[in-house]
């Protein structure tokens, strides 16, 4: 981050222009997955940060093309001293009620993102404390100096104070209970649209706000996205024009998709990377055939699960080209990657039975596998064909499929032995995958989805250096070192990056994102 950033909003909406109302349009769109909840600090999931930045807006947001950061609600930044940074907001924004946004709100905002019941613990890692210094101006006061503040912030969506002190919403909704607050099924933020219906696994319709601060380049009034499991119905859905675009066609479709007349299709690497996660804190693991020990707990059971698995086969014949075979808990657009450590431990079968033999079970054991059904690129199936690969070896792994709404809380309680994780980069940075997934349990936002608690002691002690880093070189070679020790000791075991295709109708322009978002801001329908 530069010492000074004073970007002004005029040249941030010079390019845009605003859409006649006779031009009104409506964009359907479609995808396998739904959203858990409208508590913008509750679950962190990309599909849902990304419908969310709908009516919620943070104080910096990505360039679409370029991803750089970019003003939002705040106009300036300004490091006054190494561990505080002066955010000067947007003068004249208003809420979707009238009301206007403030300081107030914005440091309530990020408070209330560091609340225990919050999912965002990544995104504010680094914040001590926030203050208000006007009515236009923040500062943030940090732990330590931090190389990623602005890119974390990107996350960090604005909340009423007073609409949230009005509906008993003060805090976030703890996703992993049952209990709601009003903010779950309510929305009220600055956005371009507001919030009009939405019906768990039905419908969920949003219309254009009309006081928003700001212009787009899109000509989208209104927003109907559905929910569709079935990736046989999603594409009919497409080919018979109820919705003009499917997010997650399945690769089965791709060749019919992209030889239409009426459709396009564009795809590209998305910065994700599916992975299983292993319980490695349990003395004896629920629902296994092994009493008295944990077999994940011993590298080399970890180490026999990973090479008895083809991933070549799973990419080539299930995912149809739609996944890259990756060797570490990052993607190659994130800082840290290097292709040193995105190598493989190689598919070996008999030396996975060797492993296992030499752990003490050379009879193999029983196991529980937890993976979601409509949330990745043909997970379900993938999951089917690793049972079957770890059936080869004597691991008998009991699969059971959850939908995404379930899932995540399930597993974020840690109740599942073996799981399938995808995890995206909002930050582009590999401390996001290294404090969410390798650092140990803690406070802010530490191991936050570290729900298999592996633990290293050389881990955290480069994770927390990779925070405060500012020597770029220095910060790198430590990154390296982490998913490397992340590597050695198979803290997870790394499967694929996901390419990610969209389908839409020829009439549709917008702009693909390797974080599979739909920035709304983008899309035209001619």
């Amino acid at each position: 981050m530069q010492l000074t950033r004073l970007l002004l909003s005029t040249l941030a909406a010079s390019a845009l222009t605003m859409v006649p109302a006779v031009h009104a349009k409506t964009f359907k769109w479609a995808s396998q997955g739904e959203i858990s909840t409208w508590d913008i600090h509750s679950q962190n999931n990309a599909l849902q940060n990304g419908i969310h930045a709908y009516v919620y807006e943070s104080l910096v947001y990505y360039n679409s093309k370029t991803f750089e950061v970019e003003p939002q609600l705040a106009t300036a930044w300004t490091n006054v001293s190494p561990t505080q940074v002066r955010f000067t907001l947007r003068q004249g924004v208003k809420f979707h009620d009238g009301s206007a946004f403030t300081a107030d709100d914005a440091a309530y905002s990020i408070q209330r993102a560091m609340a225990k019941t919050s999912n965002y613990g990544p995104y504010v890692q680094g914040i001590d404390r926030v203050a208000t210094v006007d009515a236009n101006t923040i500062d943030v006061f940090l732990k330590a100096p931090n190389p990623v503040l602005l890119r974390q912030m990107t996350e960090l969506r604005m909340m009423s104070k007073a609409w949230a002190e009005k509906n008993r919403s003060v805090e976030p909704k703890d996703i992993k209970g049952t209990d709601e607050n009003f903010a779950h099924r309510n929305a009220m933020g600055t956005g371009p649209f507001t919030l009009e219906s939405w019906q768990p696994d039905v419908r969920m319709v949003l219309k254009r706000n009309p006081n928003w601060w700001s212009k787009m380049d899109g000509n989208v009034t209104e927003i109907v996205y559905t929910p569709i499991k079935s990736g046989a119905t999603r594409i009919a859905a497409l080919l018979s024009g109820e919705v003009d675009m499917v997010l997650d066609p399945a690769p089965q479709d791709l060749q019919r998709l992209r030889s239409s007349a009426d459709l396009k299709v564009i795809d590209g690497l998305e910065n994700r990377t599916l992975f299983l996660g292993m319980d490695q804190f349990r003395d004896e693991l629920v629902g296994g055939s092994v009493k008295g020990k944990n077999p994940l707990k011993d590298v080399r059971v970890r180490k026999a699960l990973y090479q008895a698995i083809d991933v070549n086969a799973l990419t080539r014949n299930i995912l149809r080209g739609l996944g890259k075979p990756a060797g570490t808990l990052v993607a190659p657009q994130v800082a840290g990657w290097s292709e040193g450590v995105g190598k493989r431990f190689p598919y070996d079968v008999e030396g996975s039975k060797k492993l296992l033999a030499e752990a003490g079970y050379g009879d193999g054991f029983e196991v529980d596998f937890a993976c979601p059904n409509n949330r990745y690129i043909s997970d379900e199936a993938i999951c089917q064909a690793i049972t079957a690969m770890w059936a080869r070896v004597g691991v008998k792994a009991k699969l059971r499929t959850l939908p995404t709404v379930n899932y995540f809380p399930m597993i974020q309680r840690s109740e599942a032995s073996i799981y399938l994780l995808g995890w995206g980069v909002p930050t582009f940075d590999g401390l996001y995958s290294l404090q969410s997934l390798v650092r140990s349990v803690g406070p802010g936002g530490d191991g936050n989805y570290n729900v298999g608690k592996y633990s290293n002691e050389r881990m955290d002690y480069l994770v927390d250096r990779i925070k405060v880093e500012t020597d770029a070189p220095v910060r790198a070679r430590m990154m390296t070192e982490a998913l490397q020790l992340s590597n050695d000791t198979v803290s997870h075991i790394p499967l694929y990056d996901q390419v990610i295709p969209w389908a839409m109708k020829k009439n549709v322009d917008l702009v693909h994102r390797a974080d599979n978002r739909v920035d709304i801001r983008t899309v035209k329908v001619n």
